[in-house]
């Protein structure tokens, strides 16, 4: 099998096509439907998916929802708002800030950081992150808690497991709500609730079981990032949406999807998978991505130990059969 640089690279109209007639069908035949309901934050996915979905079915049937939280940043409204104003699709906006309070999210989550920073405010912002040098040393993907105090005073901790569960525990805690939300507006419309996840998220477990996770319908969740981006392009997505560099909008202090989960670049990540995929031999992989042997055996290691480790998210719930 031919591997080459641009071996990712999609016929972004035959793509479209393919997906927004999928939508289509799948939304009036498989779920009876009459349209699409769509959280949207500001980032390519969400907006991709937006796109197509306004495309497929009409701008009057397709709903965005706005869901900010205390975390969020302030430019994931602005930016949904350009693009449904692009696309012209209703938004509603629906804050979750006062469910994420009374289910004790951010209380939950201060008291673990508190376990390794114990003088740490409200006030201050935190984020995880994973080494981003993944091809470069084997290492295990431990975590970072890194803190930073109201005079912007930066501090960073090896996080031990029990706090770092709770901080994730506590944060999915976001995700569900959203998702609780959307399927409201679903329901209340007879509409289907769009999943906007693509193949790295969906495939290595970067989303939340019944949280971003838990929806009718996936239109994009074979297609790599680094394709997403081209049918962002392809499909007119709002130039501020495309510069914007990925984060989780999930902590206080902004992190980058590659600084929290992935570990390396789209390109490189996206092509190293493509190719162990389709067993494209080592060196070969090596030298069209200009490194080592050694770095590309590590990138395989690294994303088959996600996908391996995370098979349980893509799970239909067991059953004890008689």
């Amino acid at each position: 099998m031919e591997f080459h640089k641009d071996s990712l690279k999609i016929d972004a109209e035959k793509v479209a096509d393919e997906i927004c007639a999928a939508i289509k069908d799948q939304i009036k035949n498989k779920l009876h439907k009459t349209g699409a309901v769509i959280g949207i934050s500001g980032g390519i996915d969400s907006s991709v998916v937006a796109a197509l979905c306004t495309r497929a079915l009409g701008p009057k049937r397709v709903v965005g929802i706005m869901m900010p939280e205390k975390d969020s940043a302030e430019e994931s409204k602005s930016l949904a708002e350009v693009l449904a104003g692009h696309f012209g699709f209703e938004t509603e906006l629906e804050s979750i800030y006062g469910g994420c309070d009374g289910l004790g999210v951010y209380k939950k989550r201060d008291e673990a950081i508190k376990e390794v920073f114990p003088y740490y405010k409200p006030t201050w912002k935190s984020k995880i992150v994973i080494p981003t040098n993944l091809l470069e040393k084997e290492t295990f993907n431990f975590f970072t808690l890194v803190v930073e105090t109201d005079e912007g005073k930066r501090m960073e901790e090896r996080l031990p497991l029990k706090p770092y569960l709770q901080i994730v525990a506590a944060t999915n805690y976001k995700q569900r709500l959203r998702m609780t939300t959307l399927y409201y507006h679903g329901e209340k419309r007879n509409w289907a609730v769009i999943g906007t996840g693509q193949k790295d998220e969906h495939m290595q477990g970067f989303f939340v079981k019944y949280g971003d996770g838990g929806t009718d319908l996936k239109p994009i969740a074979h297609l790599f990032k680094i394709q997403v981006f081209q049918l962002a392009e392809y499909l007119g997505v709002p130039s501020e949406i495309l510069d914007r560099t990925p984060t989780t909008d999930t902590y206080s202090s902004e992190v980058t999807q590659e600084e929290f989960f992935y570990g390396l670049d789209f390109y490189r990540m996206d092509m190293l998978w493509y190719a162990m995929e389709n067993n494209i031999p080592v060196e070969k992989a090596a030298e069209v991505l200009d490194l080592s042997v050694e770095q590309v055996n590590r990138a395989f290691t690294n994303i088959q130990r996600k996908i391996t480790a995370t098979e349980y998210l893509r799970m239909e719930p067991l059953e004890v059969k008689g």
